[in-house]
């Protein structure tokens, strides 16, 4: 089980970077078109540099990557609670996006929604690691 969650940890710091990456290529230059824009209403980069593509200034990849850096702290250091906490925490906080991203924006961002699917995965991984 903790070798699944290192991988997912993995997983969501790549994709977190790349979030990251589209958004600052975005923000230089208005002609970049990112891989994962496929049209009006499947695109990661209207999700980046909307509104709720920032919180406190920084943009939400760079907490992504914090969260998953002290994730991965928590499982080096065998702190199961804490970590099922956390997890949980980051699976609220991307069912608050989702329903953003899919309802406000009415837009489905590819990463995005596979950063939720991280997110529940590692909330679901830590359940199991801290209670079973």
């Amino acid at each position: 089980m903790t070798f699944l969650i290192i991988f997912l940890i993995f997983i969501g710091i790549i994709l977190s970077i790349y979030s990251f990456y589209v958004e600052r290529k975005i923000t230089a230059s208005s002609n970049y078109k990112a891989v994962c824009d496929i049209n009006d209403k499947v695109s990661c980069s209207k999700a980046f540099t909307s509104k709720y593509g920032k919180l406190g200034g920084l943009p939400n990849s760079v907490y992504g990557v914090l969260f998953y850096l002290i994730i991965f702290f928590l499982v080096y250091v065998g702190n199961f609670e804490l970590l099922f906490y956390l997890s949980l925490l980051g699976f609220l906080g991307s069912l608050v996006l989702a329903y953003l991203l899919y309802f406000k924006l009415e837009d489905f961002c590819l990463v995005c929604s596979s950063i939720y699917l991280v997110n529940f995965l590692l909330f679901l991984f830590s359940w199991i690691k801290f209670y079973g």
